[in-house]
């Protein structure tokens, strides 16, 4: 299991690395909500997503390998290839071949090497199988220790800068950044409630909370493509079984009213994973009148012209 100190030993890890994000504050979310809202803003995060903070936490602390492998859809990818060119250390990414541009340019710009997949392959056998063959370590996007005690690292700076939290909402897609955010919440303020959101397609991890036991979906269909994930991982369901108070779940035509909001009203730019929380806030899917909340935007790494897409279909 992970715990508080697994994470606080990752913070002093990463420290000369990673940004020690902002927390922002909104009037009119607060008016619009009731509530007294703070925004830890991970899309300023480097490579534009918290990701990075449980890759370095996970690439430092590796020993005598040739290379590393991990497989995703873009900010692991993105994390790991970063975390790697800093410390030297070769770095093999698996990523689907409809993979956000803007994410598979950056992985190759931070000097990784690309492997594609389509719809009909595994990406982690195939992961494996190159892990297997060129003698590299794996790295998984969010079912491992250290990739979670590195992720935890957002709620612990949330809390420290903003104060105790009667409630802090979290992203979720295989559950790696709800799990260690959820330990330093409870650690440091014991009363907080930690809700996970999720897309409503890709409602994996909220049947498995429900039912108690892991479920496995297809591939979901969501423009939340850092949420596409068949199911919770085995370390990861049984710390969001144990620490996490309810998960919720959104629609994409939600999020994407979510998504342009804060990047109207706030002037800063939420990729549609990184609304997630927001989403379920601004929606009123949970009543926080009066509470101090916490709400992790957890990357920002969108695709502008499908945005503007986006935008031009919600105009018509």
């Amino acid at each position: 299991m992970v715990s508080f100190e697994d994470i606080a030993a990752a913070h002093e890890r990463i420290r000369a690395q990673a940004k020690r994000t902002p927390v922002l504050t909104s009037a009119t979310v607060d008016a619009l909500t009731g509530a007294k809202v703070f925004f830890k803003c991970e899309n300023f995060q480097r490579m534009g997503a918290f990701k990075f903070r449980g890759a370095f936490n996970a690439l430092s602390q590796l020993k005598d390998q040739k290379g590393v492998v991990a497989f995703s859809s873009g900010n692991h990818a993105q994390a790991v290839a970063l975390a790697g060119k800093i410390l030297g250390i070769k770095t093999v990414i698996v990523m689907p071949h409809d993979a956000p541009k803007v994410k598979l340019d950056a992985t190759r710009g931070y000097g990784a090497e690309v492997v594609q997949y389509t719809k009909a392959e595994d990406r982690e056998s195939l992961a494996g199988k190159l892990a297997a063959e060129r003698k590299l370590t794996l790295i998984p996007p969010f079912d491992h220790p250290h990739i979670i005690a590195g992720q935890g690292t957002a709620a612990k700076e949330l809390v420290e800068d903003a104060g105790a939290l009667d409630v802090l909402l979290v992203p979720c897609g295989g559950g790696g950044l709800l799990s260690g955010c959820s330990i330093a919440a409870k650690h440091l303020a014991p009363k907080c409630r930690v809700v996970g959101v999720e897309p409503a397609a890709g409602d994996d991890a909220t049947q498995s909370f429900v039912k108690k036991r892991l479920v496995t979906i297809a591939v979901p269909d969501t423009i939340a493509d850092g949420a596409r994930t068949p199911s919770l991982g085995k370390l990861t369901f049984e710390i969001v079984m144990r620490t996490v108070d309810d998960m919720l779940t959104v629609t994409d035509q939600e999020l994407e009213r979510a998504m342009f909001f804060l990047w109207e009203r706030m002037k800063i730019v939420v990729e549609p994973t990184g609304a997630l929380a927001f989403s379920a806030l601004f929606e009123r899917k949970l009543d926080c009148k009066g509470l101090r909340v916490g709400v992790v935007l957890s990357g920002g790494n969108v695709d502008l012209r499908w945005a503007a897409a986006q935008l031009n279909k919600s105009e018509r």
